[in-house]
């Protein structure tokens, strides 16, 4: 039974894993609602929310079925906000050293990469390693605010990351936008909350594709063609458009998504695709990618919704199944990760 805290950003999250059943339980506080004020995260913000919420979390997994056979506990241990993550180790190091049991630190964007895998199991965990065979290699996306990357997952489950954001992650570029439009935050979801009624062809946004033989992606130039393209509207033209607005902005950044994804199936031979990250729960994304998928004679394994942003589950399960984590000391300094650490 894995217990694992997940506190790198805005999201406090605890989970309890248990590889004969699969998730016994996730619990999660969200300070979307706190940030949403202020346009974006604010650390010091979150950094006290997590101090504040963490500890009555951790009381209802206390109470629950399994916290009695807890075997290990993980956490993240980044990348993110230093003092997020800090309040999880330093919480994960104490429950570790009480428990008597070991600490797992969990690369965040690991969890990701094994994060479509979480359905794969709880559909048959005891046939979960062979099916897991089956599915790879595998090639991965993941996209969220901060992050947005190809991977290679081999039959050793080795990652290769094998493209990059040269500049902003597509997550971004959605807030950004959503900011350049006067929607909000977060702004991914409502930027696609408007692109529904609007028409993806209205305006000619960049796709930021660059050589063909470039799988890297870039964003920067997209929130720019936004910036001027509102400078030469009046503000109720902007209004009057703004579903076509969302719906082109929203149509470039899939576009990008997807043509990056599909030259580097065409590159290899894969078993499987997979689609994780915050902007992963992106339904035009996601059905475009099924169809690509289909294309290619593969299956699309798309993390499922609540695991698609920052949540505990999927640091408990890449604590299980990925092969590079290791116990680390909990009376040691525990490092924080600036990035994806390849194994």
């Amino acid at each position: 039974m894995i217990l694992a805290i997940e506190s790198s950003c805005d999201e406090t999250a605890v989970a309890l894993f248990d590889p004969a059943t699969g998730l016994m339980g996730e619990w999660i506080h969200s300070q979307i609602a706190l940030h949403g004020r202020y346009g974006g995260v604010v650390p010091d913000l979150a950094t006290r929310e997590h101090l504040r919420n963490l500890g009555p979390l951790l009381e209802r997994v206390r109470e629950s079925t399994g916290f009695d056979r807890i075997t290990q506990v993980a956490v993240t241990q980044g990348p993110g906000l230093a003092g997020c993550l800090a309040i999880g180790v330093a919480a994960a190091k104490s429950l570790a050293l009480a428990c008597r049991v070991p600490l797992l630190a969990v690369n965040h964007l690991r969890g990701h990469v094994f994060s479509p895998f979480i359905g794969v199991h709880a559909e048959a965990p005891a046939e979960f390693s062979a099916r897991m065979e089956a599915l790879l290699p595998h090639l991965g996306l993941v996209v969220s605010g901060g992050n947005t990357l190809l991977f290679i997952l081999d039959r050793a489950r080795r990652i290769q990351v094998v493209s990059s954001t040269k500049d902003d992650a597509a997550g971004e570029a959605l807030d950004k936008g959503a900011k350049l439009l006067g929607l909000g935050y977060p702004g991914g979801p409502l930027i696609e909350q408007r692109a529904r009624l609007g028409n993806p062809a209205a305006f000619d946004f960049p796709r930021g594709i660059g050589p063909r033989s470039d799988l890297d992606f870039s964003f920067s130039g997209l929130k720019t063609s936004l910036r001027y393209q509102l400078e030469k509207m009046s503000q109720p033209e902007v209004e009057a458009r703004m579903d076509d607005l969302c719906a082109s902005y929203q149509q470039a950044v899939v576009d990008a998504l997807v043509r990056k994804t599909t030259l580097a199936l065409a590159r290899e031979s894969f078993r499987s695709l997979g689609l994780s990250g915050g902007v992963a729960n992106n339904q035009t994304l996601r059905a475009v990618l099924g169809r690509v998928a289909k294309a290619d004679g593969i299956p699309l394994l798309a993390a499922q919704p609540k695991h698609t942003g920052d949540n505990a589950g999927m640091i408990a399960f890449a604590a299980w199944v990925d092969p590079t984590v290791q116990p680390v000391e909990p009376l040691g300094s525990l490092c924080i990760e600036p990035g994806l650490a390849l194994g």
